[in-house]
């Protein structure tokens, strides 16, 4: 056969080939990316539903990736999780606690972050960010999830029964507490019996009263607890303790929450993280929020403030690059803003938009605001400042111990150490 014969023969087997090749990449593009599993852990089994929605979210632009939320009980999640890192498993994402060891003990179970790797990181203030940042090695390793206010919740309807309204200085509150009591209303709703309660007491209604100030010379090494700022501000507590919930040193966090919930307590003072759990026991109560009382007019009126947790990536996730897409997601504005209304909590992601009155009223007491104080910059080693104070105004508050005798035992717990204090 000539060359002249052939040709068509080849042109049709080339023309073949071609088509084959074209219909073949057709069927590859039509093919999804293999789909990634990741797990996220968490202490919130309240948030379950809530996450679900905000995985939903991120699945519209990450189709390809599963994520599975698993919650655990909060009092047993340290456990769990701290088990599982030590032996090289747990979660791809971990949700971490703020400050010192962010709750896994070690640097080496997490992935360090930086602002190349989740550029969202420029969305979060720097007290943020420093939160989730390793006291052992200064590096950051979670995305921030929740800012937490301390602060003072009150019933509108009992105050206006009273007559009463919102004091300024501690004076008022006095006033105020007295006014209520006499008409037959319990001031304050909280107790005592649990401990962490009494650190939360000092954070919202004393942060005016120890001041910015004596928190900067404590961590200058220039001032202890045994100062009389900090002792004069425990011996306001003192005070007003008259006006808690009757017997308050048997009344635990639970019945604390039940006495205000039920609109039979005009005042509780707490944490942000009350709103959503009061209107949902209650969706009646009308709710206010004060700052902390100032000693006397003119004195600058402060809230107590910390960052409650974060997402970080375990070091022995084998699904790292889908993990890191997730925790990008969870530090843009929609998701924070999605968080916020949906979970009733406050994002600390710039460009937040809040729905709920009470949330823009608690963003905004957070442009004059202290740390919170033990939690902050004394959780790192053994004894916590946080268990130092917990127990000193459990006992103070129970006629055991002198506002003085508080401030001495903190300071010495604390000195163990902390070099400052050793003076």
């Amino acid at each position: 056969m000539s060359d002249q014969n052939r040709r068509p023969s080849r042109l049709r087997r080339m023309l073949s080939r071609v088509a084959l090749g074209v219909f073949a990449a057709t069927l590859l593009a039509q093919v999804p990316a293999r789909a990634e599993d990741i797990t996220v852990w968490s202490w919130r089994q309240e948030d379950k539903a809530a996450y679900a929605r905000f995985i939903a979210a991120f699945r519209k632009t990450h189709p390809e990736i599963n994520v599975k939320f698993e919650a655990f009980e909060a009092a047993n999640y340290n456990t769990v999780l701290s088990t599982a890192l030590a032996g090289g498993t747990g979660p791809d994402i971990v949700q971490a606690r703020s400050y010192g060891t962010l709750g896994v003990g070690k640097p080496d179970y997490l992935v360090p972050l930086d602002k190349t790797m989740v550029p969202e990181l420029a969305n979060f203030p720097d007290s943020a960010l420093a939160a989730e940042t390793m006291r052992a090695d200064g590096k950051l390793y979670a995305v921030p999830l929740a800012s937490q206010t301390m602060l003072v919740i009150y019933n509108k309807e009992l105050f206006e029964k009273a007559g009463v309204t919102p004091p300024a200085t501690w004076d008022e509150l006095m006033t105020v507490s007295k006014t209520l009591k006499n008409k037959g209303i319990t001031p304050f709703g909280n107790g005592t019996a649990t401990s962490w309660q009494n650190e939360t007491i000092v954070g919202a209604l004393l942060a005016s009263q120890i001041g910015k100030p004596f928190e900067q010379d404590v961590l200058a090494g220039k001032a202890d607890f045994t100062d009389a700022r900090f002792v004069g501000a425990l011996t306001k507590l003192n005070e007003i303790k008259d006006y808690f919930a009757p017997n308050f040193s048997g009344v635990d966090y639970a019945a604390s929450q039940q006495l205000f919930a039920a609109g039979r307590a005009a005042m509780f003072a707490g944490g942000s993280f009350e709103i959503a759990n009061f209107l949902r026991q209650n969706p009646k109560l009308k709710l206010g929020l004060f700052a902390s009382p100032v000693a006397k007019a003119g004195d600058q009126r402060l809230v107590a403030l910390y960052y409650d947790g974060g997402y970080a990536i375990n070091a022995a996730s084998k699904n790292k690059d889908a993990a890191l897409k997730f925790l990008r997601f969870l530090g843009t504005p929609e998701f924070g803003t999605a968080f916020s209304n949906d979970l009733q909590n406050i994002s600390p992601i710039k460009g937040v938009s809040f729905e709920n009155p009470l949330l823009k009223e608690v963003a905004a007491l957070n442009g004059s605001a202290m740390s919170y104080i033990m939690l902050v910059n004394f959780r790192y080693q053994e004894p916590t400042g946080s268990v130092l104070l917990q127990a000193g105004v459990q006992k103070m508050l129970a006629g055991k111990a002198t506002p003085a005798e508080v401030g001495a035992d903190i300071t010495k717990g604390i000195a163990t150490y902390y070099a400052p204090f050793r003076k």
